[in-house]
């Protein structure tokens, strides 16, 4: 299995693989787990516990163990760097996207990812990559 060294980076690559279009990897929803814990409102639990600015500890276990194998890594496509993906919100269900919690800060992950083709929101998103066009650039990969 492959192994990611920027974990937010493979937040945004389980985006495209498992809450995109046609899921293909099992949906994790926060707020089912923590309903088996008898929580019923996943941001009001971040908010009463001081989690707003980090992942929820159940919830980077969670994405952190998960192994997502290199067929599947080859799929992806497309990776879109909006602070308003739905990952995010399955991490840090009461984070409001003003700080850098979700900052990918390395590119060096893209070699997992022989089949990208095309990065969305660079100039907007959680990219905190000091010349990112270039390296996007020198492996084709077009920047919308």
């Amino acid at each position: 299995m492959s192994q990611f060294h920027d974990f937010n980076l493979k937040l945004l690559v389980i985006e495209e693989l498992m809450y995109g279009d046609e899921p293909l990897l099992p949906v994790y929803d926060v707020h089912a787990r923590l309903a088996e814990r008898g929580i019923t409102d996943a941001a009001s639990y971040a908010l009463e516990n001081d989690l707003v600015s980090e992942v929820l500890p159940e919830s980077r276990a969670h994405f952190e163990a998960l192994e997502i194998p290199a067929e599947l890594l080859a799929r992806v496509e497309e990776l879109c760097f909006d602070a308003g993906t739905d990952v995010f919100h399955h991490c840090a269900p009461a984070w409001d996207g003003e700080d850098d919690l979700f900052d990918v800060r390395s590119l060096a992950d893209l070699d997992l990812l022989p089949n990208l083709r095309e990065v969305t929101f660079v100039e907007d998103g959680v990219l905190a990559v000091p010349d990112a066009a270039e390296i996007f650039a020198a492996r084709g990969i077009e920047t919308d």
